[in-house]
């Protein structure tokens, strides 16, 4: 796993953008939202003709992990 660490300039800009622009729960909503709409529509194409299938296999997980981050979607909580 990397272990790159955010560049102050990058989490002041984070922070403004989620203070400042959107919620974080609504912009985990968003990106499911996103997400839903995108595998949604190559489930219903006839013919694979996506020239970027491999960035929408590899960028979808990433970024249901995020809105997991954001706001998590499913919390198990011990009994």
């Amino acid at each position: 796993m990397n272990e790159n660490n955010l560049s102050k300039e990058t989490e002041a800009k984070l922070i403004d953008f989620f203070s400042n622009t959107i919620d974080p729960e609504s912009f985990a909503k968003a990106i499911r939202q996103l997400n839903y709409v995108i595998a949604l529509s190559r489930v219903l194409e006839k013919e694979n003709k996506y020239a970027q299938k491999e960035n929408l296999e590899h960028g979808l997980p990433r970024l249901n992990e995020l809105a997991d981050i954001l706001n998590p979607y499913l919390e198990f909580k011990k009994i």
